[in-house]
């Protein structure tokens, strides 16, 4: 039966409000460093029966930096769906089987610290940031909202689950605020009562407040003030309940109806074995929640050291809780707890997964409250893999996060039966080797150079060796000791244990004498060789099981394979040269191991991100696998499985492997390796802005010392999250590499003085915020003290203790053999000693020294120190890291090569970024040659000016950047509403078009003709036109009559509107003449040639001729055909009255453009079009002007010009006619009415309307003939009226005003519809389905009328409305042609002038009138008048 394949997952990230999620039906994520894993949990795993059900599937890959949030969709048709916020400021939307991207946005400026997806709509994920900004993103719409609540720190988010706009947010000063984000983040309840940060959200999963039984007045600790506006109609009236864990170590509920807390819990302090926590110690605590679903009345809770609680909440008064496993030792989790969430599996069983500090994913049974079962992860690279030859299947890991884990591997009950190791290890364990034939016993080496045993079936501390190798250990190997050892009769022990350092030295260490110094056997090993020539460096080694062959892993990537002759048990160990090499890998070897079960079989593992096995036998590859996704440092073949092999590798995972599963044969040739580089670097990096970071997140990293965690904290280099990069292979990445390796450094971490000082800038990073009064003249003093100033303290000590100063040297000086435990001890207490001793103990003063400078404030002195011991590069990354690299610093980097220089430049400008320098930062980063990064730094921070004038200088004259950034900076130069400086970029990017637009944008004349003129320059003639038209117009609202002219001048194509303004401005000028005008201008006219004599038309057209040199039919023609292009819409009682004069003079010069032409048809139609449009404005005034200027003898004298009476324009005469007969009617008779007439007469239309002023001017401009009527004009008014008494017109006009009345009624009946459902549904609530009521009988539309309050119904007005239409299809189209006055309006004036002089009218044509009011004046206007008249 085959073995199920496994993986050891990274850690989950800490300090994470939501990095961890769960779906229905088994699936579970958690994200740990840039990735997320996915766990299948349940019958769906496909594990061994009797076996936890839980099975690693997968990983999401695609994030550069850390992952801080991790969210599913919780709708059941897309468990498919998740999302990922992450560091490198994204969020992305992933497919869960196909492990793909969706869709991502990067809408955050800032570090996203909360994400989630809403339970309530299907495609909304929220997520917040460090600067309190909210982004609400829909996901089908691909849509986002920007809210920006509050200027604080968001620590988590929760969607509702009951409402789909409200969202729940808890910031990091103990400030929790429910938004609605319909209203645009409006704040509904703004929750205070904690007083730190907010660490989880969960609201009560039943809707409503009637779960709990709280009593409203418990709550006394807290004042009874109300907590936000909530107004009667807001969504959270019906009230819900809310739970929020903080960092004060209270749990509260709270009231959303009423915006207050209801309950508080306070975390109690749980004794457990081994020592509790310190309640004090506020940053041990992660406070997280989960309300489960079933249970509204329970709340679980995470505690100070890792356990999790059950609260009753029915009994708010006891504060009952349960503890989880609480029966079982060693169940619980031994560390603080980030994370809980709910999975409901396959077979409906719920249970809940939690993720800690202590690495563990648990998983619960809420029907039990016991741990079913546990996921081991690691937190460090995995460094080193070794099979127990004894204890068949046990499997030891060394991992970088400080810890040896012990994989039993063939445990039945549980696939991950693993324990932790920490004790005495201290450091990364980076080498490890079980002895052949003692059970439990175990050697491990450390990047600091430690050599130790442990006893695994023990729990004592492990024997460390007293020699300690000066870099990282990188390899272990028992075997046969060398005879050289010179060990007494008796004392030899059969197996020896070799270590190899990263310093090139092999030591010989006694297992049973660990105390004692070791032995370099490097010398043994060349004089027992014949070798001439320099061997390799050897990175690996490994023996055979049969103890005949080792094979050594060389740095440039081969393997050598050496068969050991032995002679006889006492001789020494024989290596002859190599016979078998094995070429394939591109990058060093990290790792090798021989099968124990097949002849000759190798597999080895290499930085080139794969593992390879070999047939040595025939130097031939067999197979490859490449599934993980960083470089490999070490690889196992399982002993009892020939198929299974166990890989470990930089990505802090350790895979099981089947090499029949592999489908490639060979390592790749340089491309896989290439993009494994290209991930690794992409994986993050300590940055200049995490300094910002202690106040926030980093308080992880001060936990110092308490059980495990003092192992944790010098693997804690790296990044944030809790698994850490390996700071020296970041370091590998930045030197200069041969093209056929990528990778030419050890595998190992950096050497003990580095792991010190990087420990040593993690306390500066806490104290560095502190204030600094006068900071130079501390400097000064400083420098003036000394370098050393705590050297210099000590030497200044008592005579005593400076006597035993030089006894301790003295000892430690000429001791023969070597300094003792006891001198050793007395060098390190006395360190300044270090000047007088060797390079060593110097190097442990001067890092006491730097260590004093950064606690005091003062990190150039540190970096001087650093420098005096010759390590400018560790200077330039400990400053880097710590956000403190100076100009000074960046100066001297090419002094340690052109791409630490490169690098340092690089990281200097990232810093002066976080301190908003941008120039600067694109100034450094120019002097590294990197102009098109600079620019895109400038251009993202809005320096365009900057960006611009480097780009220029640098960068070819053609470069589309250039143009990108002139457009970009105009852009936004034109939406704040610099628009002549947006012009001039337009300009630059020679779009001119632009330009022109955006200069016209202000809409002043300057701004327009200035636009006008730019167009016209650049070629855009059509543009210029329309600019220096609508400049002219502007000019035209001022009376500017020359400026407008001039804007004319600008363009031939304008010469027709030169005639229409040049008409305008002598009509204006003849109605200020005549004091008609709407009051005397102050502006001077143009010198037109005036000429007093004549009527209106021909001064019109002498100053056409004298101006503008019209003389010939033909370019009276051709300016009529420009002018007759231009439309402009109809006249309404609305139109500003100078816009109106400007319409009509615009018809006015059309008609007399036909007239000089002869084309009499066309100024008919011109003269009537201006006559309408005085009377659809209702301005009579000017329709009566238009009439004198331009018809001063009436119509008659066109009747000859148009030909016969069937010409297409007989019914525009008739038309402008009539309107002439209709001004001549009501002058007629205002003069018998006096000079004040009643303007309850003047009867309108609904779209016309007269004021008395008007009258009044209509009156004072009366002729002295009509105001002295005689019996004489009868007969001429008789027969003049005859044209305004038309029957067709009075039934169209009928017809007409039927179709808007009908209309009209609709309108009003489907508004008051509308009111109707409206009230309907706020005292009912909304009602989407309820049916439209349609041909129903509604009286609402006439019960604001003041005669008919009968109901309409919608069949009776849709037969008026077909009746109307059908009369108007039946009438002649010259009827419908051209408007017509109003002639029952007429009919009302003539029963007026009969009644006050009957004389004037004839009896015949009252009765022509009255039978046309009573056939057509059904209208209530109408009516009125005609009755007012006869009673």
């Amino acid at each position: 039966m085959g073995q199920e394949p496994r993986t050891l997952p990274p850690s989950p990230n800490w300090y994470c409000s939501r990095c961890s999620d769960a779906v229905p039906g088994g699936l579970f994520g958690f994200a740990a460093r840039t990735s997320v894993f996915l766990v299948r949990v349940g019958p769906g795993a496909d594990t061994i029966p009797g076996t936890p059900p839980f099975r690693v599937i997968g990983e999401l890959v695609g994030h550069t930096e850390k992952v801080s949030g991790f969210t599913f969709c919780h709708h059941p048709d897309q468990y498919n769906l998740c999302a990922t916020s992450s560091d490198d400021g994204t969020v992305k939307i992933w497919e869960v089987e196909a492990k793909t991207v969706v869709t991502e946005h990067a809408l955050h400026q800032h570090t996203i610290s909360a994400l989630h997806w809403s339970p309530r709509v299907k495609d909304l994920i929220v997520s917040g940031d460090e600067k309190g900004v909210v982004f609400c993103y829909w996901l089908n719409r691909n849509d986002s909202q920007h809210l920006f609540i509050e200027p604080r720190t968001i620590f988590c988010l929760t969607c509702s689950p009951h409402h789909e706009d409200l969202v729940a947010i808890g910031y990091k000063d103990g400030i929790v605020v429910i938004i609605d984000i319909s209203k645009k983040g409006e704040v509904m309840h703004r929750l205070r009562g904690h007083d730190d940060e907010i660490h989880s959200i969960a609201w009560c999963p039943l809707s409503g407040e009637d779960c709990l039984s709280i009593n409203q007045e418990e709550n006394s600790e807290e004042p009874e003030i109300p907590n936000g506006k909530v107004t009667a109609q807001t969504p959270v009236t019906k009230g819900c309940y809310l739970a929020t864990g903080s960092k004060d170590q209270t749990i509260r509920i709270w009231s959303c109806s009423r915006g207050r807390g209801v309950m508080t819990l306070k975390l109690p302090f749980l004794k457990r074995r081994g020592g509790g926590v310190d309640p004090t110690v506020k940053e041990r605590l992660w406070l997280t929640l989960h309300w489960p679903k079933d249970q509204p009345t329970q709340l679980v809770s995470s505690c100070f050291g890792g356990e999790l609680l059950l609260w009753d909440l029915t009994q708010s008064w006891r504060r009952k809780y349960t503890l989880f496993s609480g029966s079982s030792e060693g169940q619980n989790h031994s560390r603080i707890v980030f994370n809980l969430c709910p999975l409901q599996t396959e077979e409906d069983k719920q249970l809940l997964l939690s993720i800690s500090m202590d690495r563990d994913v648990k998983c619960w049974d809420m029907a039990t409250l016991e741990c079913c079962w546990t996921l081991p992860s690691l937190g460090g690279f995995a460094y080193s893999l070794a099979f127990s030859p004894v204890d068949t299947g046990c499997l030891a890991i060394g991992v970088g996060d400080g810890m040896i884990r012990v994989w039993n591997t063939l445990s039945i009950k549980n696939n991950y039966d693993v324990k932790n190791f920490w004790q005495g290890v201290k450091s990364k364990v980076t080498a490890l080797c079980w002895h052949p034939t003692k059970e439990g016993c175990l050697a491990f080496g450390t990047d600091d150079g430690k050599v130790g045993l442990y006893d695994t079936y023990s729990n004592k501390p492990p024997q460390i060796s007293s020699t300690y190798h000066k870099k990282t250990v990188y390899s272990l190997a028992w075997g046969p000791p060398v005879p050289a050892m010179a060990l007494g009769e008796g004392d030899r022990p059969s197996l020896t244990l070799y270590s190899c350092g990263g310093e090139g030295i092999v030591l010989q260490h006694n297992p049973w004498k660990l105390s004692g110094e070791a032995f370099d056997i490097n010398k043994l090993i060349r004089d027992t060789n014949s070798i001439k020539y320099k061997l390799p460096v050897h990175t690996e080694i490994s023996w055979k099981a049969d103890g005949k062959i080792m094979a050594l892993g060389n740095e440039d990537g081969y393997v050598f394979c050496c068969p050991v002759k032995i002679t006889n048990p006492e001789s020494p160990v024989t290596i002859t040269e190599p016979y078998r090499t094995l070429s394939g890998h591109t990058a060093k070897i990290t790792s090798l191991a021989w099968s124990p079960h097949h002849d000759g079989r190798l597999v080895s593992a290499s930085y080139d991100g794969t593992a390879q096995v070999w047939d040595t036998l025939q130097e031939e590859p067999l197979c490859n696998f490449r599934g993980h996704r960083g470089r490999l440092l070490c690889v196992a073949w399982s002993p009892l499985d020939p198929d299974c092999i166990y890989s470990g590798a930089d990505d802090f995972c350790v895979y099981k492997w089947l090499t029949s599963m592999q489908e490639h044969s060979r390592p790749p040739q340089g491309k896989k390796s290439i993009e494994l580089e290209k991930k690794r670097l992409s994986q993050p990096k300590p940055k200049p802005k995490k300094k910002k970071k202690p106040t926030l997140r980093v308080p992880v990293k001060q936990e110092l010392c308490d059980g495990n965690e003092e192992e944790s904290v010098k693997e804690s280099l790296g990044p944030v999250e809790n698994g850490v990069s390996d700071q020296e292979t970041e370091e590998e990445a930045r030197e200069p590499e041969p093209p056929c390796e990528p990778i030419i450094c050890t595998p190992a971490a950096l050497g003990f003085e580095k792991s010190k000082s990087t420990i040593n800038n993690k306390v500066t990073l806490l104290k560095k915020d502190v204030p600094k009064e006068k900071p130079e003249a501390l400097i000064k003093k400083r420098k003036a003290r000394s370098m050393l100033p705590l050297s210099t303290s000590l030497d200044h000590r008592s005579k005593e203790e400076l006597h035993q100063d030089c006894l301790v040297l003295a000892t430690a000086k000429h001791s023969k053999a070597g300094p003792n435990e006891d001198v050793s001890t007395d060098l390190e207490e006395r360190f300044h000693l270090g000047l007088f001793t060797d390079r060593a103990t110097l190097y442990r003063m001067i890092e006491v020294e730097g260590k004093s400078h950064l606690e005091n404030g003062h990190p150039e002195l540190f970096h001087q120190l650093m420098l005096w011991k010759g390590d400018l590069k560790g200077v330039l990354q400990a400053a880097a890291e710590r956000g403190e690299l100076t100009d000074s610093l960046v100066a001297m980097a090419p002094v340690a090569g052109y791409h630490v220089w490169v690098w340092a430049v690089e990281a200097f400008a990232k810093q002066l970024c976080f301190q908003d320098q941008y120039v600067k930062a694109a100034s450094h980063l120019l002097s590294i040659h990197k102009v098109y990064e600079a620019v895109e730094l400038l251009k993202s921070n809005h320096f365009y000016r900057e960006a611009i004038a480097i780009a220029k200088a640098r960068l070819r004259p053609e470069d589309p950047i250039i143009k990108d950034l002139y457009l970009s900076w105009g852009a936004i130069l034109e939406k704040d509403g610099h628009y002549a400086l947006a012009a001039k970029c337009y300009l630059g990017a020679t779009s001119a078009y632009d330009a022109a637009k955006v200069l016209a944008k202000k809409g002043d004349a300057a701004s327009l003709r200035t636009a006008a003129e730019l167009a016209s320059i650049v070629g855009e003639n059509e543009l210029s036109a329309s600019l220096a038209l609508r400049c002219a117009q502007e000019l035209l609202l001022a009376r500017n009559w020359v400026g407008a002219q001039e804007a004319l001048q600008l363009h031939t194509s304008l010469k027709g509107q030169r005639l229409v303004f040049c008409l305008l401005e002598l009509l204006s000028k003849h109605l200020e003449e005549k004091q008609l005008s709407e009051g005397k201008s102050s502006f001077s006219y143009n010198a037109w040639p005036a000429d007093s004599e004549g009527s209106f038309v021909e001064r019109v057209t002498a100053v056409w001729k004298s101006t503008f040199s019209l003389d010939s039919p033909e370019q009276y023609q051709a300016a009529f055909q420009q002018l007759q292009k231009i439309k402009y819409p109809s006249a309404t009682s609305n139109t500003p009255s100078k816009q109106l004069l400007l319409h009509i003079c615009h018809d006015l010069t059309l008609a007399v453009l036909s007239q000089e032409a002869g084309s009499w048809d066309a100024a008919v139609e011109g003269l009537l079009r201006a006559v309408i449009r005085s009377y659809d404005s209702g301005n009579f005034t000017i329709m009566q002007e238009v009439h004198s200027a331009f018809l001063p003898q009436g119509c008659d004298h066109l009747r000859g010009k148009l030909g016969d009476h069937q010409s297409p324009t007989t019914p525009a005469f008739k038309s402008l006619k009539a309107f002439f007969i209709y001004g001549r009617l009501y002058e007629f008779w205002w003069s018998l009415s006096g000079p004040c007439p009643e303007s309850s007469v003047w009867v309108r239309a609904a779209h016309r309307s007269k004021t008395s002023t008007e009258q009044s001017q209509e009156v004072d401009s009366v002729s002295p003939e009509e105001t002295d009527p005689k019996p004489s004009r009868t007969p001429e008014l008789d027969n003049a009226c005859k044209e305004l008494l038309s029957e067709k017109h009075a039934d169209l006009q009928n017809a007409q005003r039927t179709v808007a009345e009908v209309q009209e009624t609709l309108g009003e009946m489907i508004r008051q519809h509308q009111k109707s459902q409206l009230c309907k549904s706020t005292a009912n609530g909304p009602d989407k389905n309820e049916p439209e009521q349609e041909g129903e009988s509604l009286s609402h539309p006439q019960n604001h009328k003041e005669e008919k309050n009968e109901p309409v119904s919608l069949p009776e007005l849709t037969k008026r409305l077909t009746e109307a239409n059908e009369r108007i299809a039946k009438l002649p189209e010259s009827i419908k042609t051209w408007p017509f006055p109003d002639v029952l309006e007429c009919c009302l004036i003539l029963l007026h002038v009969g009644s006050q002089c009957p004389s004037f009218v004839t009896q015949e044509m009252q009765q022509q009138a009255q039978e046309l009011l009573q056939k057509y004046g059904n209208t209530k206007v109408y009516k009125r008048h005609y009755q007012t008249l006869y009673t």
